[in-house]
């Protein structure tokens, strides 16, 4: 079985398809560092909304700036939307994932862009999908279980813009690697997702390739 010091697993996909939650459990079965790269555009989103430039909110970021919790809102998700779309944001942020994709032990990052631009050699390349009704659901649950207040017409329009920001900037759009394998959660069960992305990183570390 080949070293894990450098093995980068990179998990790209629109909001809500289940990347995060993959990308999580993957870490946690291999022991690899995990990276939720949309935490850093969060967190640049939520020190804009305070009044922050962009590009200077991103290049005083902070391992510490990076609460969970708190920069799950979805006035926070739209602004980091729309941070990220400026390239001079992106660029700010670029260092900060590929010293983290480095490290020894393996790590897992998963965002938009990290198979195509972050991490274009990472050694598994994963491109998680689902259909945009489907994800509004998932994130509407999501929402109501924290007590947030919306409906779900809205979260859908919401994914829906979102997913013509990420698609459609100039700079690093959303959108899977050539060599990145596909994944669609649409109908399947999260075990099974974890399951087929186990297998396809498992694959990978034993022929080294």
């Amino acid at each position: 079985m080949s070293t894990t010091r450098g093995f980068t697993v990179a998990i790209d996909g629109p909001a809500a398809s289940g990347k995060g939650t993959i990308s999580k459990a993957v870490a946690e079965h291999f022991g690899f560092a995990h990276l939720d790269t949309g935490l850093l555009y969060r967190a640049v989103g939520a020190k804009v909304l305070l009044g922050i430039e962009p590009v200077a909110a991103a290049r005083a970021l902070v391992p510490e700036d990076l609460d969970s919790d708190a920069l799950r809102t979805p006035e926070i998700a739209q602004e980091a939307s729309k941070v990220a779309a400026l390239p001079e944001v992106r660029a700010a942020l670029v260092d900060f994932q590929r010293s983290f994709a480095a490290r020894a032990g393996g790590a897992v990052l998963d965002g938009r862009d990290i198979g195509t631009v972050i991490c274009p050699a990472a050694q598994v390349k994963l491109f998680v999908i689902a259909d945009a009704v489907v994800r509004a659901r998932r994130r509407f649950a999501e929402l109501t279980e924290k007590g947030i207040q919306t409906t779900f017409e809205d979260v859908l329009a919401d994914v829906h813009a979102r997913d013509e920001r990420d698609m459609g900037r100039v700079d690093a759009p959303l959108r899977a690697a050539d060599d990145a394998v596909e994944i669609d959660t649409t109908e399947m069960k999260i075990a099974d997702a974890v399951a087929a992305a186990v297998a396809l990183i498992e694959a990978k570390r034993d022929t080294g390739t």
